[in-house]
């Protein structure tokens, strides 16, 4: 095989590339396969699949040849945040606690993207247990952000997001419990789609809240998520929370360019004090660009606002309480090496070694929101604020297209800065876990530069199941 210099822009541009080069998946896969170990100081592979994707990349090029239909992700290379089962492969979630296990199973995403030709080239480091804003809680070491090394790629799914930032992978899955692929996306410059809860299968998902966790996607351009998107969507027979309700097509032609929506904000959001001056005066400017070019855009008044982080972690550390309660070192991963212990004490053992600071943190907050005497007091409540949240949301999107929020209240930070303050940490995550709460889709659209060298983006909400909406209109705004 003659040596062809490769770049990737579009799965699109590449598609057409792969009509003229014969080898053109072997050629793609051993770029990135370079790449990665040119950039492994990023930390952003747990495992590369390296002899698996070369053998992947030459299959499809002989099917290719021999002129068999190719699926819609032919060729693509993807790789998969540390939290979603590939059968035969590691799976840890990024915790001591899973060393050693292998996953038995395909995740329903996995499926999907296999029968579509994808080629799998890793698994990506994350937060442990994809709890974590920053990934810095891997049991594997911390993520680097390519654009600053010295700076945090956001969480959890940190390296999934680095992995396409760093032009690693094509494009990469992550999960999104609160906030864990559009701020990482945010905080590296690129795009990362949260889909409606109930639109991708979690089967295979590793669970951290099992209500509010969701598969997403990260990648450089619109029509790139949108293609990921479609094919990893859809029912599935092993999730019965997932819409039998189809994915409309997503045309993001030419026309969509010119269509106006209707866009609301919340006036706390952009008063809010934790915000930064300059990514809030910034949003504001744009949103008048937005007016201005003819779009209808309307502050709201929003009196839950302060409610929706202090609820999303009563709800979130409860399901994590019990979601985390099967990992005990009985029948898989890791388990106390002292001899002579009762059950009891074999359990609190294993448990306290195997798991890290940050998820035994929100272990022991679920399991203090779900004790007797505390229930109702915080449990109950959350659930009412979320009640109340969704119906809000409701009345919102039937007024307006399209909801604006910061996806986050900095620009990435120095490693180890926030580490010390958890609660601070919890409290930033106040844009973005309203979308888990109320089960809409959101993305974060990498638009704007700090002057810090920085980038930060926007963030963007529809109704739930509109998607095609959303990503018409984050089409239309990347273009500007």
């Amino acid at each position: 095989m003659e040596l062809i210099m490769f770049s990737f822009s579009t799965i699109e541009a590449y598609h057409h590339w792969l009509a003229d080069n014969p080898d053109g998946c072997q050629i793609a896969v051993k770029h990135y396969l370079a790449r990665i170990e040119e950039n492994k100081q990023l930390n952003a592979f747990l495992e590369v699949f390296a002899e698996e994707a070369l053998q992947r990349a030459k299959t499809l090029d002989e099917k290719r040849k021999a002129g068999k239909v190719c699926g819609k992700l032919h060729g693509v290379v993807i790789s998969l945040k540390d939290v979603i089962a590939y059968k035969g492969h590691c799976l840890s979630a990024a915790s001591k606690i899973l060393a050693g296990f292998t996953s038995i199973y395909n995740a329903t995403v996995v499926e999907k993207l296999l029968a579509e030709d994808a080629i799998l080239i890793g698994r990506n480091n994350c937060d442990e247990f994809a709890m974590g804003s920053t990934n810095e809680h891997s049991a594997f070491g911390k993520v680097l952000n390519a654009r600053d090394t010295s700076r945090v790629p956001g969480g959890s799914s940190g390296g999934s997001a680095v992995a396409v930032q760093a032009g690693l992978v094509m494009a990469s899955l992550g999960s999104d419990t609160g906030g864990s692929v559009r701020q990482p996306a945010d905080f590296c410059g690129i795009l990362g789609l949260k889909p409606t809860y109930g639109r991708v299968s979690r089967y295979g998902l590793i669970a951290y809240a099992s209500s509010f966790d969701q598969i997403g996607i990260f990648g450089l351009t619109v029509p790139d998520v949108a293609r990921v998107l479609e094919v990893i969507s859809g029912p599935d027979e092993f999730d019965s929370t997932v819409a039998r309700r189809p994915l409309p097509a997503i045309g993001l032609g030419r026309d969509d360019l010119q269509q106006k929506y209707r866009i609301a904000y919340f006036k706390e959001a952009m008063t809010h004090p934790g915000l930064d001056p300059e990514i809030g005066e910034t949003i504001l400017r744009r949103l008048e660009e937005w007016r201005f070019a003819g779009h209808i855009v309307e502050a709201l008044d929003f009196e839950l606002f302060d409610y929706i982080a202090p609820a999303y972690y009563v709800l979130t550390t409860a399901e994590a309480s019990s979601n985390l309660a099967r990992y005990d070192g009985v029948r898989y991963g890791y388990r106390t090496g002292e001899e002579d212990l009762d059950l009891t004490e074999f359990y609190k053992r294993t448990r306290s070694e195997g798991f890290g600071r940050e998820v035994k943190r929100r272990i022991l907050l679920g399991t203090f929101v779900l004790s007797a005497g505390y229930y109702d007091a915080y449990f109950t409540k959350a659930q009412q604020v979320r009640r109340l949240l969704m119906d809000h949301t409701n009345l919102i999107f039937k007024d307006f297209d399209i909801l604006i929020l910061p996806t986050f209240p900095s620009t990435a930070f120095a490693h180890g800065e926030n580490i010390s303050d958890p609660i601070a940490m919890y409290l930033a995550d106040i844009y973005t876990v309203y979308a888990n709460l109320t089960g809409i889709p959101g993305i974060s659209l990498p638009l704007f530069t700090h002057t810090n060298g920085m980038p930060f983006g926007v963030q963007a909400m529809t109704s739930r199941f509109n998607e095609l909406s959303l990503l018409q209109f984050s089409h239309q705004m990347m273009q500007q």
